[in-house]
């Protein structure tokens, strides 16, 4: 059993900064890639950042250029720092692995 716990969210002003963390429990993290997600009310859950086990990333458009995601694998925990924050950011987080999702953290960007 894989659990996925997420940190870091809250409210930032417009330009701001955040950082989510989402820390693992369980037998599997350094040989799977690792995804953020976030989805706002009534849309779909959409892919934002993603690391693979060798460390190579993408992301959406969206966010490129902005966000930045990392992996810590002794401490089976990835990272998304978040700067420029726009109001169109705020959603709620949500990290996977393989199967496996974390309970979701709230980002709101706002003044």
């Amino acid at each position: 059993q894989v659990q996925l716990v997420e940190s870091g969210g809250g409210l930032a002003q417009p330009g701001g900064s955040l950082r989510l963390s989402c820390a693992a429990s369980g037998s599997i993290f350094s040989g799977y890639s690792m995804r953020w997600y976030r989805q706002v009310p009534g849309k779909q859950r959409v892919l934002v950042a993603q690391i693979t086990s060798d460390g190579s990333t993408n992301y959406a458009d969206s966010v490129k250029g902005r966000f930045t995601i990392s992996r810590d694998n002794a401490k089976k925990t990835v990272y998304l720092q978040m700067n420029g924050l726009k109001p169109e950011d705020t959603a709620v987080y949500y990290c996977n692995i393989w199967m496996f999702w974390g309970q979701g953290t709230q980002v709101t960007v706002s003044s």
